[in-house]
Parts: C-alpha cells; sequence; structure tokens
C-alpha cells in the first residue's frame, strides 16, 4: 500500500532533488542550490513523501500574521494526476502556524483550478498591485 505523508521537516527536504526539478521549470530555472537552500531557510516549507521519498514541494513565505505567499509549488511529472498536489495543498492550508494569514497569494499560469478548490481567486484590484525585478 502507498503511503503518502506530507511534513514541514526542513532536515526531511531532499534539496539536490528539488533544485534538479526547479532548473528545468520556467518561474525557476537559473536558480542555484545555494538559491534553493536560502529560500528553503526562509520559508515554511512542505515535503510531500511516497514511501518516504520526496515527489513533491512547496514552500510558504510569510510573517505568520498578515501575509502569506506560496511558492515553488510542484509534483513529480510521474506522480500527477492521482491527487498529491491537492494534499500538498490542503496541509500547507491548514498547517496550524500558519492559521492567522489573512491574505494567501500566489502566482500560477497554469493550475487556477487547484487552487480555486482551496478558496483562491483572481486578484480584487490588480491595479493596485506593484512589483519590482531584479534580474
Amino acid at each position: 500500500m502507498n503511503q503518502i505523508t506530507v511534513s514541514t521537516d526542513k532536515n526531511k527536504l531532499d534539496v539536490p532533488f528539488i533544485q534538479k526539478f526547479l532548473k528545468d521549470i520556467y518561474w525557476a530555472a537559473p536558480r542555484t542550490i545555494e538559491e534553493v537552500q536560502t529560500a528553503i531557510n526562509a520559508s515554511v516549507c512542505f515535503g510531500i513523501y511516497l514511501n518516504d521519498k520526496q515527489i513533491g514541494f512547496a514552500r510558504v513565505i510569510t510573517d505568520y500574521v498578515v501575509f502569506g505567499y506560496v511558492m515553488d509549488v510542484f509534483i513529480t511529472e510521474e506522480h500527477r494526476g492521482k491527487g498529491y498536489s491537492s494534499v500538498l495543498i490542503e496541509n500547507m492550508m491548514n498547517e496550524p502556524i500558519l492559521k492567522n494569514i489573512k491574505i494567501w497569494r500566489l502566482a500560477t499560469t497554469d493550475a487556477h483550478f487547484l487552487y480555486e478548490k482551496f478558496g483562491f481567486t483572481a486578484l480584487e484590484n490588480p491595479e493596485k498591485m506593484m512589483e519590482k525585478k531584479s534580474l
């Protein structure tokens, strides 16, 4: 029987696995393993494991009260379509240390259907949002 678990224990994360996956994804391609580790250190992280082998990842940047930004969500290709991304997001949204967050945000080009199941919607006032890029 396959056992799926989700953990916030950063010691369980397979950082080379995470970096290897992210290096081929449009939003994270240039990140080095050192940059991935720095991002992990500064985030609440979620590893998802099938029979103790990591098959996915997500992280939240937060102040634990007002704002949480969801980033780097993925499930490896061979494990997609089995509901594991929903398990990962559900665990994230129900994590006790994140329960007081009032505003959650994320960016996605192709997974709106997934996040809508958890109450995410398009920005109410996108004209108020700004960004600065340092590439």
